[in-house]
């Protein structure tokens, strides 16, 4: 085999091995929290993310979600999402919740969904349930996984103070690193010049020196001059 050969099959492994690891790292499942202010008359997502923590266990899962008002004891049942099918199950929220979670599949791993025109008769506490069965070669086994959000309906967006401090810290390291950038201009600037007048300086003194007979600056002792004898 030759060494071309070779190195174009190393090439083709290679680029299998980036393709198989892209489609790994794109099935990757990371559990993020949920968003807890919402806007009122705005939409607002509820995100539900429970991880299956052995990828290759088959799996089928189904999400409950249940709602508790402010002035409610109990939960209530709000949407319930199975076999790639939904269902509103509180009156309250008729025709304003949508599934934003997993589709096309029954392993579901995202169980958000997305509440429509929120008023502030959604304020209250919402529980995401995930009702998992995983399925080995021998038996199944039933999983629930449960999370809960504490939702705040606001009038208007307010940004917090740590938001406010990160935009404020940003503009001024913005305009430190301008001024920073600025004084180092005028010091390489004023460094180039100087180097500039001190060659010409010298230049002018070289021409001197030369001009009135002397080898080296006045400072150096020059060797004495050489006298030729004359021919008698």
């Amino acid at each position: 085999m030759s060494a071309s050969v070779e190195a174009r099959l190393k090439l083709i492994l290679l680029a299998l091995l980036v393709v198989l690891q892209a489609g790994a790292c794109a099935g990757a499942c990371v559990e993020v929290d949920s968003d807890t202010e919402a806007v009122a008359n705005r939409g607002f997502k509820l995100g539900c993310i429970s991880c299956k923590r052995r990828g290759e266990v088959k799996a089928t899962a189904a999400v409950t979600w249940l709602f508790k008002a402010l002035n409610d004891d109990d939960f209530s049942h709000l949407y319930s999402y199975e076999d790639e099918h939904g269902s509103i199950l509180d009156e309250r929220f008729e025709s304003r919740v949508q599934w934003r979670g997993n589709r096309h599949t029954l392993d579901l791993q995202d169980g958000s969904i997305y509440i429509a025109n929120v008023t502030f008769n959604d304020t209250g506490t919402y529980m995401c349930v995930f009702s998992r069965v995983l399925v080995y070669d021998d038996y199944t086994f039933h999983t629930n996984t449960s999370k809960i959000i504490n939702v705040r309906v606001v009038p208007t967006v307010m940004r917090g103070i740590a938001s406010i401090l990160s935009e404020v810290m940003m503009y001024v390291s913005i305009i430190g690193l301008q001024l920073w950038l600025v004084v180092e201009m005028i010091y390489c600037y004023r460094k180039i010049s100087a180097a500039g007048e001190e060659a010409l300086r010298e230049s002018a003194l070289g021409k001197c020196w030369r001009r009135d007979g002397f080898s080296h600056p006045p400072s150096v002792s020059p060797s004495p001059p050489q006298h030729t004898k004359m021919r008698e």
